[in-house]
């Protein structure tokens, strides 16, 4: 059976970092505060980069990584909920920006679960035998989304872009599970930059995000080891045999709450968002451009990646390295 394995990983972040200690000077809050609910120092925002630029550069690094050229790329998918245009998509001005001529390409909107969506959609495309070389890109820039005068949220994002490279693998192990609870999205909303009323053509609405912290929290420590569970019972393999778990990186305490219920050590569990923040749906491969480039990912570790967001959506994948 045709499955995908990963030959190829980049990233890439905005320049200007903001810290704690300047987001002091601009709400009620403290570095103290931060670090303590959500394991957050700093994060990275956007000045001047934008995601079409960001999703880019981590293509050409994960380009050169997996050894390829662009026009040997057959589709790209970029998973988004932050495009500067609603189109052209940002695969499209991707693929224009990376030469990748010979590339189909759309986006697709899962928010912080995104990246895991894009992937189980490019292994349905390589296993159906349709491409066999895939990159899959999640971006965000999720400053633009912000009200950096609401303290519940403008601590817990940050921007940036991590993507890879898919290839057809003949054997290999790719369980995958996603799911989606529409009828509690309304706790996690943002709306877009551009929405206006027919009848009032002048008032554009605020772009920000609106979220109930509590009731993703809840979610997320539930969603996450279940669907940890579903991959290890569909895959036929223990929890002991997994090298490392990729979560997404919104809260240290989802992160360690979520260990602690599968009943694995938080060592296993690799965590940056002490430094990025919350990237949405470029937090799972900046993380693991991170683990690759430092050597810490051998060939043949099982790997499982699981994240969760709006929607509610939430989306994991086992597979071997």
């Amino acid at each position: 059976m045709r499955t995908i394995r990963i030959t190829g990983t980049g990233s890439a972040l905005p320049g200007r970092i903001v810290t704690n200690k300047e987001l002091e000077q601009m709400v009620e809050t403290s570095d103290e505060w931060i670090r303590e609910r959500t394991g957050i120092g700093e994060r990275h925002v956007s000045v001047g980069e934008t995601v079409v630029t960001l999703a880019s550069e981590a293509a050409r690094k994960a380009l050169e990584q997996a050894g390829k050229r662009a026009e040997e790329i057959d589709l790209i998918l970029v998973a988004t909920s932050t495009p500067e245009n609603v189109f052209p998509c940002t695969a499209c001005e991707v693929q224009r920006e990376i030469h990748a001529e010979h590339a189909a390409g759309f986006d697709l909107n899962a928010a912080c679960s995104g990246f895991l969506f894009a992937l189980q959609t490019a292994q349905a495309y390589i296993q159906a035998g349709i491409y066999r070389t895939v990159l899959v890109i999640g971006v965000d820039s999720m400053s633009h989304m912000v009200d950096w005068s609401d303290r519940s949220t403008c601590i817990l994002f940050g921007d940036g872009a991590g993507a890879v490279v898919l290839r057809e693998s003949k054997g290999g192990l790719f369980v995958q599970a996603a799911h989606s609870d529409g009828a509690k999205g309304d706790v996690l909303t943002g709306c877009s930059r551009h929405r206006k009323n027919w009848d009032h053509p002048d008032e554009a609405k605020a772009a920000y995000i609106q979220m109930d912290g509590q009731s993703v929290f809840k979610f997320a420590v539930r969603r996450v080891p279940e669907i940890v569970e579903e991959l290890l019972e569909k895959a036929r393999i223990q929890k002991e045999e997994i090298s490392y778990f990729f979560l997404h990186q919104a809260n240290r305490r989802i992160i360690e709450a979520a260990a602690k219920r599968t009943g694995v050590d938080i060592s296993r569990f690799p965590m940056n968002l002490q430094e990025y923040g919350n990237t949405s749906a470029a937090s799972i491969p900046i993380l693991l451009d991170e683990w690759n480039k430092k050597g810490l990912l051998k060939k043949g570790d099982k790997l499982v990646l699981a994240g969760f967001g709006a929607g509610l959506s939430w989306a994991g994948s086992l597979l071997e390295w």
